[in-house]
């Protein structure tokens, strides 16, 4: 069964960066691989290659539910952070504030979360303390 998820409208996204100053965008490091397969369903993954059967452990890249798993998942990690200085759009995360002082404590209770949670940002496609950012094809 479809579980379905409603993308934010963009326009609706950029509206929270208003009045911020300093952003720090990541991608978090294969996302979807981190998500087990609900255990008893792994047989719903199966397939056939020339040297056997095989069945996934964790989410592959592809299954119709991905995203909105995903999406329930980072939504209940940063339940309390969500649209306040912390924007999740899939694997990419915005924090944005609007002081110096306010974003080191944005960004440490972000990272600690992702730590806890144990999920990891790609360091290469990170943008540290930024006044201004491409997010989602958007330069804010």
């Amino acid at each position: 069964m479809k579980n379905r998820y409603p993308v934010p409208p963009m326009n609706q996204l950029l509206t929270l960066f208003k009045g911020s100053t300093i952003f720090y965008k990541m991608d978090l490091c294969g996302a979807y691989n981190l998500l087990r397969i609900k255990e008893g369903d792994e047989h719903l993954t199966a397939f056939r290659a020339k040297y056997g059967g095989y069945e996934y452990l964790v989410m592959p890249f592809g299954f119709t539910n991905d995203p909105s798993s995903f999406k329930n998942i980072v939504k209940d990690i940063f339940e309390d952070f969500l649209d306040i200085f912390v924007v999740v759009y899939l694997d990419d995360i915005m924090v944005f504030s609007s002081s110096e002082g306010e974003h080191f404590k944005h960004v440490a209770s972000v990272l600690q979360r992702l730590r806890d949670s144990n999920l990891f940002a790609k360091a290469s496609k990170c943008v540290f303390h930024a006044s201004s950012v491409e997010y989602l094809g958007y330069v804010v």
